[in-house]
């Protein structure tokens, strides 16, 4: 693909971003670095979700203004992707105008298709997901995610999405497209789901009751439903319904699908059949692909903030620095299902693999270049670490959202460049007189590749290893595969001090 779109869940801005999200941004990110790495053109979105009652009602307890306290959240959320150093095109919020004039758009033509219709709305309620509930879906009369919030019963007159009339299109589109979910027990999940059977859901609110919201058009005294409004900002971001260009370039057109969306198992339902549902409504094309992520636990428990368990992206990035933290994330908890966070299993992932594998391997690499030729790069020799190899997994393992794979793969790399010098002890040859030009450039290519596959990773180290052996950069894309130009003989290299200090 020439073009590709890529975006997380928007986080609703009734609270602190949690580590959780954290997650979601880098993953996002990662997959977007790599894109580029490739030569492929991104658009890459994230934001805020800021309309709906459990939003209001956060406002009204803290005193100020909804649109304050939104803004005040929406610098929060922005402020951590710049502290994890996520490289997004777009940062869109749903109290944005053009988003608002995009949402009411596609209301209009959801309509007009037949797919929206006016009757009274009876229903258990939960204000935590804002989300009707079953009685099967409740635990003494509590949501299981939010056991703290009272569920309420809703009756009036709502406007309700023809969710029922999808079932067939639905399975139809899974089965014609059986990596659209990713992992595959998540695919299961939601096939299952539709299975059952579809209800429609109501999609808007009386603006008296709540008046925070998108106006529903031509009906003032109704506000859209949260879910129903947010779930447009994939495509407003983008300049939608104005921006037909880049919606087609990005989105793509009937047959031509490139949305990726990444999203937590606790939004399966709404961006794998509620949201395809809607496109299909409106005779939009559906997204490619989503990739449906676990949570993370802190020692074995859902955090939250009565048990005190839960962990600040800021704080952790603040102790140990963002590339540390962006590559635990990644390497060190599940790509597929709940993973767990603990300090400890932090700190030794990060002196196992940043220190003593990644930091050590550069160091010694280098030193050797400047100890036994005058710091300049040796003449090219042969690849004896099968490079060409490791690219195709590296990749591989990324086309299925395997972070963790794809960061054990690179580990394996460097174990296997450190074990090859323990081995031929290039500095016993230098002091015997004999030449270590051939082992010193298969190290730097080593290394330099490593660096390579660390830059969607832990961008900021790739670059401090990359001026270290003065790499220049150039790619290519060859047949699918990454394939970069070697080392120039002679190129200047340099230590420029450690890379990660011990705790």
């Amino acid at each position: 693909m020439k073009n590709i779109y890529i975006t997380t869940t928007l986080p609703y801005v009734n609270a602190k971003p949690h580590i959780g999200f954290a997650l979601e941004i880098v993953r996002a990110d990662t997959l977007a670095r790599l894109q580029r790495l490739k030569g492929v053109e991104v658009f890459f979105n994230t934001g805020t979700d800021e309309h709906g009652l459990k939003i209001h009602r956060k406002a009204e307890e803290h005193g100020v203004g909804t649109q304050e306290y939104v803004d005040g959240f929406a610098a929060t959320f922005k402020a951590l992707g710049e502290l994890l150093h996520v490289d997004y095109t777009h940062f869109i919020r749903t109290t944005d105008a053009h988003h608002k004039a995009g949402a009411q758009e596609f209301w209009r033509r959801v309509d007009a298709n037949g797919y929206i219709e006016k009757r009274n709305y009876q229903a258990k309620y939960c204000v935590g997901c804002e989300l009707e509930k079953t009685e099967s879906e409740l635990v003494d009369e509590k949501c299981e995610l939010h056991p703290t919030y009272d569920i309420e019963y809703i009756d009036e007159e709502n406007y309700f999405f023809l969710f029922s009339k999808f079932g067939e299109k639905l399975l139809n589109f899974y089965e014609e497209n059986s990596d659209f979910v990713i992992p595959d027990f998540r695919y299961n999940e939601i096939k299952a789901f539709v299975k059952r059977g579809l209800k429609d859901f109501s999609i808007s609110r009386v603006k008296e009751k709540m008046p925070w919201g998108v106006s529903v058009p031509g009906d003032e005294g109704h506000v859209m439903y949260v879910w129903f409004d947010a779930l447009t900002n994939y495509i407003t971001t983008l300049g939608w319904p104005d921006n037909t260009e880049q919606f087609a370039r990005f989105w793509g057109v009937a047959g031509d699908r490139q949305a990726i969306q990444l999203c937590g198992k606790d939004n399966l339902r709404q961006q794998t059949a509620m949201w395809q549902a809607m496109l299909m409504a409106a005779d939009l094309p559906n997204s490619k692909q989503v990739f449906v992520g676990g949570f993370i636990t802190a020692e074995g428990q859902k955090m939250s903030k009565s048990t005190g368990n839960v962990v600040d992206p800021f704080e952790v990035v603040e102790r140990y620095g963002t590339d540390p933290i962006r590559f635990f994330l990644l390497g060190g908890l599940s790509s597929y299902g709940d993973a767990d966070w603990t300090k400890e299993r932090f700190e030794e992932f990060y002196t196992a693999h940043l220190v003593n594998g990644i930091g050590n391997l550069t160091s010694r690499i280098v030193t050797m270049v400047e100890k036994y030729n005058d710091g300049k790069a040796p003449s090219v020799s042969p690849d004896v670490f099968a490079t060409q190899d490791f690219w195709k997994e590296y990749a591989n393992t990324l086309e299925q959202f395997d972070f963790h794979g794809a960061v054990a793969h690179i580990l394996v790399l460097v174990h296997q460049c450190d074990t090859h010098i323990s081995q031929e002890k290039p500095w016993e040859v230098a002091k015997q007189g004999g030449s270590v030009d051939v082992m010193l450039y298969q190290y730097v290519e080593c290394l330099r590749h490593i660096a390579y596959a660390l830059l969607p990773i832990i961008p900021d180290t790739a670059e401090r290893i990359l001026s270290q052996i003065g790499s220049s950069g150039e790619r290519l894309l060859d047949s699918g595969s990454l394939v970069w130009g070697g080392t120039i003989p002679g190129t200047a290299v340099k230590k420029e001090g450690i890379l990660f200090a011990r705790i």
